[in-house]
């Protein structure tokens, strides 16, 4: 069995010595232009000639949530295509939203600004039931999210393409539910795989929908933010703010105006961060499945290459 690893702008050792631990029996290789082809492929981001050059593929596997690093590219026809599912991420990504619901809520940021002048000041409590928060994307993080928020006692609206059911979750789904739940929100939360159909899907119509002073955290993809949009909104007082860890342009560029907007809090896409040990065992033992005679549709993750998640 042969195993290609094809990573741009990773380090492939420490993939290919965790994957050879693994899969003793198995021989895995760092991928160049002419290698040999293989039964399996590990991947992020590969250029088109390894996509060319690799033909005789039985699964490819991504090492991510999302498989939108491929959009663009012209992939083999047939070949199932796997992405990680949790992998550790989703337990990280409940912390960060939680952290920045919380933060605002609680207006932790605005006690951390007086802090730095010596002021000390209260401010009037807000209660949770003024502030309903919508999750839009309810697979693996986006169930794990909601169900994390609503153990704080948060009022928990969730959004899907299909129907979900999800405990103290009140879901709705597909496009005549969508207003519906945006209306029923202050607090949204994108966790949406990045597809045509989502691009841009944060723009001035659908935020302007949510309750006033209503507040974004975005941890998805920059790409379904339109930015202009979002500062002005904040700048007409509809928008509270924002929690933004993802960005069309990473690094975020020095002299974006998101860094120079006090009402949006910036990470460095650190929300959810891939655990390379969790995300080997995780492939290798799909790998092994498929090996001994496991049928993809077995497999969690599989992507429908029609709707692009």
């Amino acid at each position: 069995m042969r195993i290609v690893f094809c990573g741009q702008g990773m380090q492939s050792q420490p993939w290919l010595d965790g994957l050879k631990a693994c899969l003793p029996s198995a021989d895995v290789y760092d991928w160049v232009p002419g290698a040999p082809v293989a039964d399996y492929a590990v991947l992020w981001a590969p250029p088109q000639q390894f996509l060319d050059e690799q033909t005789d593929l039985k699964a490819m596997f991504v090492i991510g949530a999302g498989v939108d690093a491929l959009i663009g590219s012209q992939l083999p026809a047939g070949v199932p295509l796997v992405r990680l599912d949790d992998a550790g991420m989703s337990v990280q990504m409940a912390e960060f939203v939680c952290h920045a619901v919380i933060r605002h809520v609680r207006e932790f940021d605005v006690y951390s600004v007086g802090a730095q002048s010596a002021s000390w000041a209260y401010r009037k409590p807000r209660l949770r039931e003024d502030f309903p928060i919508g999750v839009m994307g309810l697979g693996v993080l986006g169930e794990r999210v909601s169900r994390t928020l609503a153990q704080f006692d948060f009022p928990v609206n969730g959004w899907s393409r299909s129907e979900k059911k999800i405990p103290d979750v009140r879901c709705y789904s597909g496009a005549q539910g969508f207003e519906e739940f945006l209306a029923a929100s202050r607090i949204l939360i994108c966790l949406l795989p990045l597809t045509p159909a989502t691009e841009n899907i944060l723009n001035r119509e659908n935020l302007a929908r949510l309750r006033p002073n209503a507040y974004l955290i975005n941890v998805a993809r920059g790409a379904h933010l339109v930015e202009q949009d979002l500062l002005d909104l904040i700048g007409s007082g509809h928008m509270a703010g924002a929690a933004l860890d993802v960005f069309r342009t990473e690094p975020l560029p020095a002299a974006h105006a998101f860094w120079s907007q006090p009402k949006i809090s910036v990470t460095p896409h650190i929300s959810a961060r891939t655990l390379r040990q969790a995300s080997i065992s995780q492939i290798a033992g799909k790998i092994e499945a498929l090996a001994g005679g496991a049928s993809i549709a077995s497999l969690a993750g599989v992507v429908d290459r029609s709707r692009g998640y």
